[in-house]
């Protein structure tokens, strides 16, 4: 593309000569020769301080929203973070392939993954990476699109008002889903009721022949059939009356979970290679838009049964002495926790749970994590190990077998005498936590 089309589509001023650019880059450090850099003022850096170092990398243009001084070429623009938006606008409106978008208070990350690797079945597929979700994320995903690609999937997050709405507005999907709802980012939204129609602004940015996918077992459903207007509709979940349902549902040993997939034209067995009962939840998520979006039931079949663990979600490993660690460290909220309760109860006689605060709840935060004690203790859970202010708690409210710290060192030392080989540990802590280092500590 040349600056001079880069400058009308993002309703720019070009400063400097017309020429032709690589690629799309807001990090200076990986940025490359000839390659478009937008300086984005994100929460703790701002690009326009590393121009000095981005130049000595001969980038073709600057993308900037104040007077620099240079003889690079650059285009001054109202707000780089609006004009990269509006780029990726351009990018999505230029293409005719398939759009999923995938949100929701879990289980999002793990939908997008399943999805991916079943479309990866079917042919070339661009789809966010790691958590790119955000208002940066998602545009720097739709700027990777080329015409080898045969689909495109999005996940979308929020953590404030409007945020879904914006983004969907740039996805336009053709098949979009919420996997489900809960009080995540509350104190940002005061209630779930206001999260559910967050979550549900994605079905209002479908596109005009989209396909709305809907989880019949939340409770929120019936709001998302509504705001999903005239698209067509289909839903998954446990219940008979859904279009894509999950039956006969087996939890194995190994790693393991077995379920039938039911589908509207055949049932199939499916051995999924994700821990958990939840993530059968995910599964039929990501089956319920391949099918929205014709792919064989061989194909859905392979994606299922071919898919690699994400990062720090409920990953297994072997630990100190022997014991089995479950890292679930990457993020906390009080439905994950919960669900990781019941799938560690169930597989281990001797469970513990090392638990990190779960963060961002507002002036339910501490009723929320009393209600994770108590639902522990009910559950059956052996032993509880937590720190951060929050979690002391939980602890109060499981009692007895439970212990709060003051940090991860201090909780570590006290955790590995307790392990043996009979011993299975599920770690879990919303990011700010860091619990990836308890993990690291006994793996």
């Amino acid at each position: 593309m040349k600056l001079s089309q880069l400058t009308k589509i993002l309703n720019g001023a070009l400063i400097g000569n017309d020429a032709e650019f690589n690629n799309i880059s807001i990090d200076s450090r990986s940025v490359q020769n000839d390659d478009c850099f937008f300086a984005i003022k994100g929460e703790f850096f701002d690009g326009h301080n590393f121009i000095t170092d981005v130049i000595k990398k001969n980038v073709a243009v600057l993308i900037v929203d104040r007077d620099v001084q240079t003889t690079v070429s650059h285009i001054k623009v109202k707000n780089t973070r609006e004009a990269l938006i509006n780029l990726a606008r351009f990018y999505r409106e230029n293409t005719s392939i398939p759009v999923a978008a995938i949100t929701g208070s879990c289980g999002k990350t793990t939908t997008r993954a399943l999805l991916e690797n079943i479309l990866k079945q079917a042919g070339n597929v661009l789809a966010s990476q790691k958590s790119f979700n955000n208002d940066i994320g998602l545009p720097l995903t739709l700027l990777k699109l080329n015409p080898a690609h045969d689909y495109i999937v999005l996940e979308i997050g929020t953590n404030h008002p409007g945020e879904i709405a914006q983004l969907a507005s740039v996805a336009k999907p053709t098949v979009a889903t919420v996997t489900m709802v809960a009080p995540v980012h509350i104190e940002h939204f005061g209630t779930v009721e206001a999260i559910a129609r967050e979550k549900g602004a994605i079905f209002e940015g479908l596109a005009a022949d989209g396909i709305a996918v809907i989880n019949v077992d939340d409770p929120h459903a019936d709001l998302w059939k509504k705001m999903s207007n005239a698209h067509r509709i289909i839903t998954f979940g446990r219940e008979k009356n859904a279009d894509v349902v999950a039956k006969e549902i087996q939890s194995i040993v190994n790693g393991q979970t077995i379920f039938t997939l039911v589908l509207p034209n055949k049932n199939i067995s499916i051995s999924l290679p994700l821990l958990g009962e939840h993530n059968v939840t995910n599964a039929l998520a990501a089956a319920a838009m391949a099918f929205a979006m014709n792919i064989s039931i061989e194909n859905i079949k392979k994606g299922l049964e071919t898919v690699q663990p994400e990062y720090g979600r409920l990953v297994e490993k072997k630990g100190f002495a022997g014991a089995t660690i479950i890292d679930d460290s990457y993020n906390a909220n009080p439905a994950s926790v919960k669900a990781a309760i019941t799938l560690l109860t169930h597989r281990a006689a001797h469970s513990i749970l090392v638990l990190g605060d779960m963060l961002e709840l507002g002036d339910q935060a501490d009723q929320l994590h009393a209600e994770i004690g108590a639902f522990a203790k009910a559950a059956g859970l052996k032993q509880l190990f937590c720190c951060g202010k929050h979690s002391a708690k939980t602890v109060k409210a499981f009692g007895k077998n439970a212990q709060h710290f003051e940090n991860h060192d201090a909780l570590i030392q006290s955790l590995k005498p307790q392990l043996t080989k009979e011993v299975t540990v599920l770690i879990k802590g919303s990011r700010g936590m860091k619990m990836e280092k308890v993990v690291e500590a006994l793996c």
